[in-house]
């Protein structure tokens, strides 16, 4: 049984009494997986954070970090690296001496590894902090955050301010922690950047988690375009389990699938198909049919 990274029990967060943050979050992240946190603006990714690293205290429930009450800010911090979405340096240090400070403070580093990032991420570490633009704090952040020995790395929306190059770099490093063995909790709205490089994603929508499951596990739960074409008589789909949103043209016809294909194959073999595609929804359109918006 794998070792619980990250776990929450009904973990709450009230602002005064009209105001609910998060709503009974319970979650469980298995050590060296990749999680993403997906959820708009006041859905409560921030506040869980918060909660996580001992910034704020619950209103109710519990949270623990590899075994480690958050109550006990010490015990817990020694887990772990974080790397906010707006990112303040000492102004007056030096790049190279805000990472060397970072280094000291944490669970251990690996030197050779943080060198070798301050390449990828075309890191000038001479300059001091007071200098950097957004993306250069993010870069140190992010340089200082991957090259430690922390088993869990918390990333709150942590590519807000890089190009998309320095994003491929930011994926790279993930997959690299990941090979590893080190956890990533990972709070994003792109959600091309959660497709690409988590494990499994949870959807928290107005402070409650709506569902937690792979990427794959959530295409397979939601509907699949298929378009075919074919020559002769057109099938006959209706009543066919799974098969909606029939649109039909002269050779031609488009359907909406959910669940199992078996009965539409089924129901197509009895004609003559040319051509047969099925287009899975992106982690962009499962994330807005769980908010009953339409996909543009």
């Amino acid at each position: 049984m794998n070792e619980i990274a990250l776990r929450t029990q009904s973990l709450t967060k009230r602002y005064g009494p009209r105001v609910l943050a998060l709503d009974g979050l319970t979650l469980d992240v298995p050590a060296g997986e990749v999680f993403g946190f997906l959820g708009p603006n006041g859905a409560g990714k921030s506040t869980t954070i918060r909660l996580l690293l001992g910034l704020a205290r619950p209103s109710a429930g519990q949270a623990w970090i590899f075994g480690d009450e958050v109550a006990d800010v010490g015990r817990a911090h020694r887990h772990l690296a974080y790397v906010p979405a707006d990112v303040a340096l000492w102004p007056q240090l030096t790049g190279a001496e805000t990472l060397e400070l970072l280094a000291r403070t944490g669970p251990g580093i690996d030197l050779t590894y943080r060198d070798e990032l301050v390449e990828r991420f075309e890191l000038d570490v001479s300059k001091p902090c007071r200098a950097y633009s957004t993306g250069n704090r993010q870069k140190v952040a992010l340089v200082a955050a991957f090259a430690t020995r922390a088993s869990l790395l918390v990333f709150d929306e942590p590519t807000s301010g890089l190009d998309p190059l320095m994003e491929r770099e930011f994926r790279r490093a993930v997959d690299e922690a990941r090979d590893r063995g080190q956890t990533v909790f990972l709070s994003s709205h792109l959600l091309t950047e959660v497709e690409a490089v988590c494990d499994r994603v949870g959807i928290l929508r107005a402070g409650r988690l709506v569902e937690v499951a792979t990427v794959a596990d959530l295409r397979r739960m939601h509907r699949a375009e298929v378009t075919v074409t074919y020559t002769g008589a057109p099938p006959d789909l209706d009543a066919v389990p799974g098969v909606e949103t029939v649109d039909t043209a002269p050779g031609r016809l488009r359907f909406a699938l959910t669940g199992a294909p078996g009965p539409a194959l089924r129901a197509l073999a009895a004609c003559q198909v040319v051509t047969i595609a099925v287009r899975e929804p992106t982690l962009e359109e499962i994330f807005l049919d769980y908010y009953g918006e339409p996909v543009r």
